[in-house]
């Protein structure tokens, strides 16, 4: 069953030993992150600080801080069993049946689809408490680093629609907190919240409608960062994920819809001829990612549970939580970027390059280039045109192991003859870049070289033992006292 709420997934955090509350008076201002990046280093559980100088809401952080954690977040044994759930719609819906009485079969299947679909309710947990007078003072915000601008929400949901045909849009951006009232809106420009605001302009409108909503179903954070294309609702993909639609809830003020039991819920508008330095912020490249010019969002309400839980993240030098967010995408999507080519075998963005620095790829390499053909692939696919690096090696390289990849690239790739260089759009987050938004990428391919690639030399062969000397070894294991 789906989580309720966030008290759900607190519970079962708990129940089984992932969770620590934490009663000893804490800052929100630097030692609450000082502590969790302590823990996430350590690869630790989720806090519960029930003791925050400044607010009567506890903060829950580091929830997903862990691939057991993710996975029990989206209610699954491991992350890779959504991907297989996606591999066999994906199936299903290449093969059709042409028959009446086939597509007649499926009719069940599609009727499970269509019930994933988020569904209005009257009333929500989330409106428990109303304040028409808000004041951003009374929710336990962080202030991350020590250079930090300010105060930052760190794991909100952003709800905004596409002025054309009123498309609902959730995406995860950052808040600086200016005053009670205002935050920054870091709307990066290739994500489709900058693009409604966009279009809002270009329509001629003098304000964008926003709501802010914390917490809910784990599902639903995790839905805010999945890099889906606009065209999907990210509400119903949350839905496909919890097997059960998400209810939502008018909000007080504005028009717009939110999960009925979040934690917490800011409604407001972005005055479209109004912005504002934002920044610096401690950011997930674990560098300060430079101030700039954003949007600002003025708050006419908030709204929330009478037992509300502020549910925060900190982000930095990798590891840190959500660099499991990351890792859920990279297993969830997997199927989606198999699909589009077959030859892949699997695919890792390692947490050092923190999501866009860096992929990982696995082949059955069939002819000469065709590494080169899956990096041009690759940069032509969505978010992926950020991969700043791609490596490319053969089918039989666990891509999930970085020390493995990185001995095959030292081995197997010449400089001048595997290495490709283009150019072309970067993460705003890339400060390595000549410019913002642009620079170089690089692609190396480590598969093995045949001689239609310039390679006329014999190809060593990797050392392996014999089947038989391994067979013989594992049943006389136990006897060498090595146990």
């Amino acid at each position: 069953m789906a989580y309720k709420d966030l008290h759900e997934f607190v519970k079962l955090l708990e129940d089984k030993g992932e969770l620590l509350r934490i009663k000893t008076l804490v800052d929100p201002e630097l030692e609450i992150t000082e502590i969790t990046d302590r823990v996430s280093k350590a690869y630790g559980p989720a806090l519960l600080f029930e003791n925050v100088k400044g607010s009567d809401m506890p903060v829950l952080i580091n929830a997903y801080g862990s691939p057991e954690r993710m996975a029990l977040s989206l209610q699954v044994g491991k992350l890779d069993d959504i991907g297989d759930e996606i591999t066999g719609l994906l199936q299903l819906a290449d093969n059709v049946p042409d028959s009446l009485l086939g597509k007649v079969k499926m009719l069940p299947i599609l009727a499970q689809l269509s019930s994933f679909f988020p569904k209005t309710v009257k009333s929500g947990s989330c409106q428990e408490v109303v304040s028409m007078e808000p004041s951003l003072d009374k929710l336990p915000i962080l202030k991350c680093w020590p250079d930090d601008a300010g105060k930052f929400i760190t794991l909100p949901q952003v709800y905004t629609r596409d002025p054309r045909n009123g498309k609902r849009n959730v995406g995860m951006y950052r808040l600086q907190v200016y005053d009670q009232k205002t935050t920054g809106m870091h709307w990066h420009i290739h994500h489709d919240g900058a693009e409604n605001y966009r279009l809002n302009k270009e329509a001629g409108n003098s304000q964008v409608e926003v709501a802010v909503a914390l917490g809910g179903d784990p599902a639903i954070a995790y839905a805010a960062t999945a890099p889906l294309p606009k065209e999907i609702d990210e509400l119903i993909f949350a839905g496909f994920l919890r097997k059960k639609p998400v209810e939502l809830v008018k909000c007080k003020t504005i028009n717009m819809e939110v999960p009925a039991d979040a934690e917490i819920v800011l409604e407001g508008y972005i005055d479209l001829e109004e912005s504002r330095i934002e920044g610096p912020f401690g950011d997930h490249t674990g560098y300060y990612s430079l101030p700039g010019e954003y949007p600002v969002f003025h708050i006419k309400c908030i709204t929330h549970r009478k037992d509300a839980i502020y549910p925060t993240t900190i982000v930095g030098k990798p590891p840190q939580e959500d660099c499991y967010l990351a890792l859920a995408s990279e297993r969830i999507f997997l199927p989606l970027l198999k699909m589009q080519m077959s030859e892949v075998v699997d695919m890792h963005m390692p947490m050092e390059g923190v999501f866009h620095n860096c992929v990982f790829i696995s082949i059955k390499k069939a002819y000469p280039g065709h590494a080169r053909k899956i990096m041009n692939a690759v940069w032509g696919m969505g978010q992926m045109m950020f991969s700043k690096f791609i490596v490319v090696v053969d089918k039989d390289v666990n891509v999930q192991n970085l020390s493995e990849v990185l001995w095959k690239v030292f081995n197997n790739a010449d400089p001048k003859r595997d290495t490709m260089i283009v150019e072309g759009p970067l993460d705003v987050l890339d400060h390595s870049a000549p410019l913002p938004l642009f620079g170089s990428k690089m692609g190396i391919d480590a598969t093995k070289k045949w001689a239609g690639e310039g390679h006329l030399r014999e190809w060593p062969e990797d050392i392996k033992m014999s089947k038989e000397i391994i067979d013989l070894v594992n049943t006389k294991w136990s006897e060498y006292g090595l146990d």
